[in-house]
């Protein structure tokens, strides 16, 4: 008996034949399909992204005209010059004050905390943690503002626990204190420490978990081994190694404090920041030329802090 004659294969459509044949030259030339695949998000970043970026700079030299309040394209240094008059300085002070005392706040919350998920927590413990700090940053951010509004008010959740506790007092002496007092927590700098401390916690804990899983159990044992005390092996072995995980996470503290303008509007004393000031000079004055010069403090500002984290090894934390 014959063996079955074999089936010849069915010709392909043109359509498929043409797909077949381009996929066929670009396996065959791996550099030119790497490069159609990252020209749109190249063109998306250095046109779209930078491109803006480097438009709102320029814009930072535009004349504003206080009489016809028209922006014309004038080039002047006087924008520049007017973040140093004293109430324009005191805001950028201000707001660069409340970025490092919520990013060195943010640090030393989230290093026990971090530590103990990367050493101590395990299986459904570890799960439970990585959800618990990750759950408030998918809630709406104006709403957990808004909820902290009432949380610090007269009558809100914390008067009612420093009473149950008796320190109803302290609180109020606390609240006369100048710089971070008020009338009340939800309109003194206390109140609006916390909030800032609190909605960017998250974003410190993680890179600093991430830095500390990652250094060498048997070091930490090494160092105990060689008679090291518990605090010499944390100063001496534990913090140098985490460290660059704490400034990758401070990048996101330091920057998202210096520009946010909803928390100032929402908690805490009149005292404008640089977003709100931003906010206000774009869209009430109309004054776009000095927005845009108060726009390029904290960009410099985040640069300068790149490049020093840059040299800290903090991207390798990410």
């Amino acid at each position: 008996m014959s063996a079955p004659a074999a089936t010849a294969p069915a010709p392909l459509a043109p359509a498929a034949g043409r797909l077949r044949s381009l996929s066929t030259f670009l396996y065959r030339r791996g550099t030119l399909t790497l490069l159609l695949l990252l020209v749109p998000p190249l063109l998306w970043f250095g046109v779209v992204y930078l491109g803006s970026l480097l438009a709102l700079v320029w814009q930072s030299s535009y004349t504003f005209d206080d009489f016809t309040m028209a922006v014309t394209p004038d080039l002047t240094w006087a924008n520049y010059l007017a973040l140093l008059d004293p109430a324009n300085l005191d805001v950028v002070l201000r707001t660069v004050g409340m970025a490092l005392a919520v990013t060195v706040a943010c640090a030393v919350l989230a290093f026990p905390l971090a530590y103990y998920m990367a050493r101590h927590a395990s299986g459904g413990l570890k799960g439970f943690l990585y959800v618990a700090v990750m759950l408030p940053m998918w809630a709406s951010y104006i709403v957990k503002a808004y909820a902290w509004t009432v949380i610090l008010a007269r009558g809100g959740v914390v008067y009612w626990f420093t009473g149950a506790l008796g320190l109803t007092g302290a609180l109020e002496w606390v609240l006369t204190l100048p710089v971070v007092g008020g009338s009340s927590l939800s309109t003194s700098t206390l109140g609006r420490f916390l909030v800032f401390t609190y909605v960017w916690l998250p974003f410190m804990i993680l890179p600093t978990q991430a830095a500390i899983e990652r250094v060498p159990e048997n070091l930490l044992q090494a160092s105990a081994d060689l008679g090291a005390r518990p605090d010499q092996t944390f100063r001496t072995v534990l913090l140098p190694l985490a460290f660059p995980g704490v400034v990758a996470g401070s990048i996101f503290t330091f920057s998202l404090t210096l520009g946010d303008y909803i928390i100032p509007q929402l908690v805490g004393p009149p005292g404008l920041f640089v977003g709100t000031m931003v906010y206000t000079l774009q869209g009430s004055v109309g004054n776009l030329p000095l927005a845009a010069a108060f726009t390029a403090v904290p960009i410099a500002l985040v640069a300068a802090y790149l490049a020093l984290a840059r040299r800290l090894g903090a991207f390798d934390a990410l």
